[in-house]
Parts: C-alpha cells; structure tokens; sequence
C-alpha cells in the first residue's frame, strides 16, 4: 500500500475499488510550527474518466491497485478510433480518441514501450514510455551565436504538439520530449 509521499504523476491506485491515476500532486507545507505537508492529488478514475481532487497527510494509505501491463504498438486510426496490437497475442485494442487525449500527442508510428492497462479484462488506459523521440516540424529560424543556454521558442512537432525548445534547433531536427510533462530533454 502506497503512501500519499511516495506516490508520483502517473502513479495507479485504488480508491473506492476503482482504478485512479493520478494526473497532478502539489505539495504544501504549513509555515506553523509541527504542521505536517499536506498532498493534494487530481486523480482521474480508468473506468469512468471523471476527475477526483483529494488531500491528505503524508503518511495517509492508498490502496494497490492490481492490473496488468500489456505491451502494444500503434497501428492505425479510422476517425477518432485508434486502434493498436497486443505484441503477445497479435489481438487488436481500440481506444476513442478522448480516452487517451493525453498521449496522443506523444504516440508515433513504430513506436515502442507503449502498455495498456487491463484489469478484469477491460481495456482501461495507455502508459507511455518516459521519453518521446519526435521531429519538429515547424519553428522559427535558428538564430547565429544562440547557446543551449539562451532564450526559448515554440516549435511544433510532427504530432501537433506544440513546446517550448532552445534557439538554436531548427525545423527537420529529432528532439527527445518528457511524455510526462511535455519538456524538451535535448536532441535525439
């Protein structure tokens, strides 16, 4: 059984015997003397997709959470369906295109690392890889003399996504991007 403390941005708990990600966790530590740090923790239920805000203590328990992680690749999509393969038994798995909003922007074609999340044979979410290798695909021209340590700039990637990246990268570039929180990490 997890600890609120322990726990971290796409942690997989149970909460009234449904399966919850968390989305976000901010932490907040009183400035009283002998308080304790509160964790507030958005979660979003697998099964329903409804939002659950919820603070607690440190120290507060979390019940596990018992599914399994099935390795799958990305196939195709037909409209808002997307439809990816079990590597293990070559089965198919659709997911609707706002089930998993939140990846899309991070999935390419041949891309490995992806899991599903099945519990009780029901198809609940994906879990990506940390690190996402996509091209930019448009930014605004590389500037003479800019260091890694200059001022940023937006650039949007072969996927729709849009991040904040150095100066000196240019269009046509493979960058490798944080899936978790959408961060440049550096170049491919």
């Amino acid at each position: 059984m997890p600890k609120a403390c322990d726990m971290k941005r796409g942690a997989i708990v149970a909460i009234d015997g449904a399966p919850h990600v968390v989305e976000t966790l901010k932490v907040s530590t009183p400035s009283a003397r002998g308080a304790t740090s509160l964790y507030h923790f958005r979660l979003r239920n697998l099964s329903t997709k409804l939002k659950l805000d919820r603070s607690c203590k440190g120290d507060a328990m979390f019940d596990d959470c018992h599914f399994e992680k099935r390795a799958v690749q990305y196939s195709y999509a037909t409209g808002d369906i997307h439809t990816f393969m079990d590597l293990e038994d070559y089965s198919e798995i659709a997911f609707n295109a706002e089930d998993i909003s939140a990846e899309l922007p991070y999935i390419t074609e041949d891309m490995e690392g992806i899991q599903v999340l099945v519990s009780d044979g029901k198809s609940l979410g994906l879990k990506l890889p940390p690190v996402a290798e996509l091209e930019v695909t448009e930014c605004d021209p590389s500037i003479r003399g800019a260091s890694a340590t200059a001022r940023t700039k937006p650039a949007t990637l072969s996927t729709g996504l849009v991040v904040q990246v150095p100066e000196y990268l240019s269009s046509g570039e493979t960058i490798r991007v944080d899936s978790r929180s959408g961060e440049f990490l550096g170049r491919a």
